[in-house]
């Protein structure tokens, strides 16, 4: 959410940067609703501070004996009285206006952004190459999944419907090897703590996250104001929720695996073979609370704790800095990491890493209290994935694969798969 104090102290910069995002200029519109919760408030301040000044000339009327003065006092308090339950409803009316209407404005961009309408216009940042020689074309990750009997869509669409899959066996197991990887390198490496948070949370989790209510649906709701979590960024960045951290202790850096549940509503007719895009899937996510000076920083060494899952996995990936255009809500900055998948000959995304500034810590009324007494501040909130492990599983079988369809297990994972070196393919 945005500061209106900031906007109304440099709107053309406002309005500059939310060009920069497509959109039309609203710091006038803003400023209007905000001048009238200001009247609405200065309306019910007035009526009280004048309840306030009658109270006591009626006292004054009294002790003089004037009851006819008395009197006539007496009516206007009770006149005022009855307007104040319409003033106190148009002051909240007023401010709930003003914070559905910021709600609703995606987060500025740093200068640092390149421009762009779409991924067309998302700048290459760097890239690493795997030590193997990389593969330019082979079978997808369902046509070798289902080869072995061990991927059934069948089953799933049975079970659930479309965008769903079940694992069987070995690939199960990779799937699971993949996650504990992912959770012991960025515990025992990067210093993230390990968290079990829930998978489902109140409406005003994924409104301080900025889930909702802009993206309603492409959210799976589950019951009266509890949702199923889209990704543990959540959950996790929920923690600091309604708190004053001391600046001593930050960084705050979480790390969970989770299932996570999405809806893909905007994904109609998109990547429907295969595990690309699932209802259900399973990730490890990095978030990280941090002092404002500390984000940018925070940000490339989170992307770095990102590549190196991809990096001890040995898959060719390359990390794009996403345009204006191109980038989520909440963000300021986004680098996305984009695996080597040889089955479709091109890049995909993994893993998405994003610096929100104090955006998201406005929604949740997450601060912190600054050393050497200079005050009480919102804290800067990061989020990315460490990695998306369906989308790994395919980077894996895709880069592994052997001619005769049996996949490869890359050393890093072979300690988790009780020494296991590949998995075979298809029984002739």
């Amino acid at each position: 959410m945005h500061d209106i104090r900031a906007i109304r102290e440099n709107p053309e910069a406002f309005d500059r940067d939310l060009e920069r995002r497509g959109l039309g200029p609203l710091s006038a519109e803003l400023i209007a609703l905000d001048d009238a919760r200001k009247a609405a408030v200065s309306a019910a301040q007035a009526a009280q501070e004048r309840r306030n000044a009658l109270s006591k000339e009626i006292g004054a009327a009294k002790k003089a004996k004037d009851e006819a003065r008395a009197t006539e006092l007496m009516a206007e308090v009770a006149r005022l009285k009855e307007e104040a339950p319409g003033l106190e409803a148009a002051q909240g009316e007023a401010a709930k206006a003003l914070d559905e209407r910021l709600a609703a404005i995606p987060n500025r961009p740093k200068d640092d952004v390149p421009p762009g309408a779409d991924e067309h216009g998302n700048v290459e940042y760097r890239r690493f190459d795997s030590s193997r020689e990389r593969l330019t074309q082979g079978r997808q990750h369902f046509e070798l999944g289902e080869a072995t009997g061990l991927m059934d869509f069948e089953a799933a669409a049975k079970l659930s419907g479309s965008r769903f899959v079940v694992l069987k066996g070995q690939l199960a197991r990779l799937e699971r090897a993949l996650g504990q990887f992912m959770l012991d390198l960025h515990t025992g490496e990067h210093g993230y703590t390990e968290v079990v948070p829930p998978v489902l949370v109140r409406e005003e989790a994924m409104f301080g996250t900025a889930q909702l209510p802009k993206f309603r649906d492409d959210q799976f709701a589950a019951g009266e104001n509890f949702w199923l979590i889209p990704t543990a960024e959540v959950p996790l960045t929920n923690l600091v929720r309604e708190s004053i951290l001391a600046e001593d202790e930050l960084p705050l850096r979480f790390t969970a695996l989770t299932p996570c549940f999405r809806a893909e509503a905007g994904a109609a007719g998109r990547d429907t073979r295969g595990m690309l895009r699932q209802h259900q899937f399973n990730k490890v996510e990095l978030v990280s609370i941090t002092a404002p000076e500390k984000s940018a920083e925070e940000h490339e060494r989170m992307l770095a704790c990102a590549e190196a899952v991809l990096q001890k996995l040995d898959l060719t990936y390359r990390v794009m800095t996403l345009c204006t255009g191109d980038m989520g809500f909440a963000s300021q900055k986004t680098y996305d990491i984009e695996v080597w998948v040889p089955g479709q000959q091109t890049y995909r995304e993994i893993s998405s890493c994003s610096v929100c500034g104090e955006f998201q810590a406005r929604r949740m009324n997450a601060r912190y209290r600054a050393k050497e007494g200079r005050g009480v501040g919102f804290v800067h909130t990061l989020n990315g994935s460490g990695v998306a492990v369906g989308r790994a599983l395919i980077a894996v079988m895709e880069n592994y694969q052997n001619p005769d369809g049996s996949v490869t297990i890359p050393s890093a994972l072979q300690p988790y798969m009780g020494g296991l070196t590949r998995i075979e393919g298809p029984k002739n």
